[in-house]
Formats: structure tokens, C-alpha cells, sequence
């Protein structure tokens, strides 16, 4: 048996996995998010801690017998998340996540303190990134940054809380800003850019590899009768690309969920920091991937549904099935900034071309096609770095509506896969690597794709309008930057 905790923004979910890759129970609990300042978000790493157990402690309740013979537990979770810990492992700040934009200004220093960090890491310095944040520490509470001992990423504190060890790995570390991504080892330069050593940052595996042991008495406390290897685990995303099969160059899935991504699979490190393309160590070992991300996907769908009082499930299917026109207007689903491939963070979204015609169906088709038109700034941006792919898995939340996924095949001209059974996410990418782990097996030979249950194909009826769609969409941005940023 093997353990998948997937640490998430909005809960923790952890699964039971047999040795057939069956998930044989799961069991979630809710985190909140506090935002004490516009454009901060924080979480108390305890709250991880507590919903972590109690996720542990529902699935001993229900499975004393199958948890009884677990033998790996992998880890997934948000990433870029700053965890810091004190000499004595006291958490020293509120964990700054990945979706906190105070650090914007950070981002020009850090860049500024070490001329070639887009070389060494391979991306821009965003305020989503953990090292500014760290930064910002210094600048704005030294008082805190003086006792800093350890930087954790979020599932690393889970890490060192189940297993008392400092480690992180490839993938989770690649969004830190402190790797050089294509030797997969933390920088030197990259940390001295920030006030830190190597002193301050966890050890480094890959994430198919045993990272420690659980601790026994914990192994007592949920029954296991045998030690248990953590494996190094992954970021979100890299989990979610193990859970789909994801490992290998050329393969691709688009995730429309709160954010969007765009994650396809490299055999080498492939940067493009130019267009804010994210590339990223991955969690299996000689093997990188590329990322387009949107910071609204399905979250701009739920903007609208606070607007109409609908929710989003009945605003599009409201629109039936199949678009048969594209909009005549047009949507930037900026609502927080934008990542890829505008590294915006004072974009704001905006509806361009409205007009008497437009009812709440017009504005709902336009959301859906505005986010689709994102996903392709993202496919360019990849092109731009030498990345394309034939077909994308799709997953998240939005990959329910089918409507949305025929606009999005469409505006990127790409089949879309629909696995059977439904999405294998992110904690049963990280259960596959805990498997691995306690095995010692190879994740290219575990991490399969799932079963295609359908293919969503382009409409060509509709290629010609949707690329007139597009160019109104690119030159909206940059028509009205100066606006939204003053």
C-alpha cells in the first residue's frame, strides 16, 4: 500500500493506492487562505500539519487494515510557497503562497543583484517565485529574516513534519528561483543574490527517490507495521503529470482549473524566459518540462458567476454543447495579473467590443473563449522555446464542461484527450512516486497514461474565426498596458 498527500491551496487530499495502482480510499480536509493586505495571501503551516493528520487519521478509521501494510507515501503540493523555520524548527512568518503579488518589486532587486538569474534558473523572476518573497522579508521585516535557519516549500514542511528530515526536490525546487534548473543543484549565485547560503536550503533528490523514513512514532500512531519511505515527491503540477502519464518528451496536458497550465514534457532544459515560459526540473529524473501558466482559468468563470448569480455550471450550459460562432467581443481573464506570457502582475482583466447585443450567454461564450485565447499565447510562447506537442490531456475542473473544451481544441488547433475513468491528479501522481520510492522501481515504467475515453477535435468550421478572435485578443493587451498600470 502507498500514500498520495497532495497539499493544496483550498485543502489537503490524500489517497490509498495499492500495489495495481487502484486508489482504494481517499480523504481531504479544508485550508482557508488569509489575505491581511490587498494582493498578500498567507497560510499558518500548522493548519497544513493539522489537516494533513487529520486526512491520515479519517483513512486509519476506515482502512486500519490496508494502512496497516503501507510501505511508501509520496508527496505533492502548491508551489513556491515560503516556509521559515528558526534554529529550533519554529516557523518564524505566515507562509507566503505562490499567488502573492507583494514581492513585485523584489523581483527587479533580486535581478538586479545577480545579472545572469535568467540563465541560471532559466525563468524571470516573478512575485509568485519563493526567493523575492524572501527578499521582501529582508527589506520589510529583518527582524525575521535574521533568524532564519531553513526554507521550506510547503510540502517539504509536510516532509520534515512526518519524517524530520530537510529535503525538497527537482520540481518543487525549480519554482524556488535558488536552482540551476539544468544542473538540477542549488545555485550559489542565485542565493547569495537573496542573503542566503546553502546552509538555508534543504537537501535535493529526485522525486522517484526515498527522501527519509516516517517517523516511528508516527508509523505507531497510524498503525503501519513496517518503515515507510518518503519519497521526494513533486510540485503540483509534475504530480499531476505523473498521475497523467506525463514523463515523457513530447507529452502534454492542459489543466483548466483555478489557474490554467499548460505543462508539456521535456528531455532537457528548454528555457524561454522571454515569454515567461516557466522550464522547470521534473520529478523523475533526466527529464524537464516547459509550463504556460494563467493565473484566472476557471476562476474568471466564477467571477462571472458571483456577478449573475448563476453558477458556472449553469452559464455554460446555457450555451449547449457545441459553439456554433465566436464572439464578436472580447475577454482578458487578467483579474489578478497575468503570468505567461506577459509577467504582469498589475494586468487587470476587461471586456473589449460590448455592445446592446451582449446578454449574460454572449458575455459567458466570450469568459470561455478569452481563457481559451491565453491557453494560446501559451502554446506560442512553448513554440517560441522549441516545445510543441500533437494532442494535450485535459483535466481540472473546467475540462466538465464541453463546450469549453471544444472552444479551447479549437483556438489551439490540438486534440484534447479525455482520460477513462476521469483524472488521475495530482495525489495519485504522488502515491505513483511513493510507490517508486519503497520499490525502487522506474517512474517511466510506473507513470503510464491513463486510457483515452474520447478525443475532443477542432471545429474547422470555425478555425477562420477564431483566428480573427485571436488577433483582436493579442492587441488588446498591449494597447492598454500603460492604462492598467497606472
Amino acid at each position: 500500500m502507498y500514500l498520495g498527500i497532495d497539499l493544496g491551496t483550498s485543502s489537503v487530499k490524500t489517497i490509498l493506492m495499492d500495489a495495481d495502482q487502484r486508489v482504494l480510499a481517499s480523504a481531504s480536509a479544508g485550508l482557508t487562505v488569509q489575505r491581511p493586505h490587498e494582493g498578500w495571501s498567507e497560510q499558518d503551516p500548522e493548519s497544513w500539519w493539522q489537516a494533513t493528520c487529520k486526512t491520515l487519521d479519517q483513512l486509519n478509521a476506515d482502512n486500519g487494515q490496508a494502512m496497516s501494510q503501507v510501505k511508501g507515501i509520496g508527496l505533492s503540493g502548491q508551489m513556491h510557497g515560503a516556509t521559515l523555520l528558526d534554529k529550533d524548527d519554529n516557523v518564524l512568518y505566515p507562509a507566503i503562497l505562490w499567488n502573492d503579488s507583494r514581492s513585485e518589486a523584489q523581483c527587479k532587486t533580486l535581478e538586479a543583484n545577480c545579472k545572469n538569474s535568467r540563465e541560471l534558473s532559466g525563468n524571470i523572476a516573478m512575485p509568485g517565485f519563493t526567493a523575492p518573497k524572501i527578499v521582501w522579508i529582508k527589506e520589510n521585516r529583518p527582524e525575521i529574516f535574521d533568524k532564519i535557519a531553513k526554507v521550506l516549500l510547503p510540502k517539504d514542511y509536510l516532509r520534515f513534519r512526518l519524517a524530520g528530515e530537510y529535503v525538497s526536490e527537482m520540481s518543487d525546487a525549480s519554482g524556488t528561483l535558488w536552482l540551476n534548473v539544468a544542473t538540477r543543484t542549488w545555485s550559489d549565485e542565485l542565493l547569495a543574490a537573496t542573503g542566503l547560503n546553502q546552509s538555508h536550503m534543504p537537501r535535493l533528490v529526485e522525486g522517484s527517490q526515498s527522501s527519509a523514513r516516517l517517523r516511528p512514532d508516527l508509523q505507531q500512531k497510524w498503525g503501519i507495521i513496517q518503515p515507510v519511505e518518503v519519497a521526494g515527491g513533486a510540485g503540483d503540477n509534475a504530480a499531476a503529470a505523473c498521475g497523467m502519464g506525463t514523463v515523457t518528451a513530447g507529452q502534454a496536458f492542459l489543466s483548466l482549473g483555478t489557474s490554467g497550465v499548460l505543462f508539456v514534457c521535456n528531455d532537457e532544459f528548454s528555457p524561454n524566459t522571454e515569454s515567461a515560459v516557466h522550464a522547470f526540473g521534473h520529478a523523475v529524473p533526466n527529464t524537464w518540462h516547459q509550463m504556460g501558466v494563467i493565473l484566472s482559468a476557471t476562476d474568471s468563470l466564477q467571477w462571472l458567476s458571483g456577478i449573475t448569480g448563476k453558477s458556472a455550471a449553469e452559464l455554460t450550459s446555457s450555451l449547449g454543447d457545441t459553439p456554433t460562432n465566436a464572439s464578436t467581443a472580447t475577454f482578458l481573464p487578467y483579474l489578478g495579473g497575468e503570468r505567461t506570457p506577459h509577467n504582469d502582475a498589475s494586468a487587470r482583466g476587461m471586456f473589449a467590443g460590448l455592445t446592446h447585443s451582449h446578454g449574460v450567454n454572449e458575455m459567458t461564450q466570450t469568459v470561455l473563449e478569452g481563457v481559451a485565447y491565453a491557453f494560446k499565447d501559451n502554446q506560442a510562447a512553448l513554440k517560441q522555446a522549441g516545445t510543441d506537442f500533437e494532442s494535450a490531456f485535459a483535466v481540472g475542473g473546467g475540462s466538465q464542461s464541453e463546450i469549453w473544451l471544444k472552444i479551447i481544441a479549437s483556438i489551439i488547433e490540438r486534440p484534447l484527450l479525455i482520460p477513462k475513468g476521469g483524472e488521475q491528479g495530482a495525489a495519485f501522481g504522488a502515491a505513483r512516486l511513493g510507490l517508486c520510492a519503497a520499490e525502487r522501481l522506474d517512474p517511466q515504467e510506473i507513470c503510464h497514461a491513463p486510457e483515452v475515453d474520447r478525443v475532443i477535435e477542432p471545429i474547422p468550421s470555425l478555425k477562420e474565426q477564431y483566428q480573427q478572435g485571436y488577433a483582436r485578443y493579442k492587441a488588446l493587451y498591449p494597447a492598454i498596458k500603460e492604462v492598467m498600470q497606472s
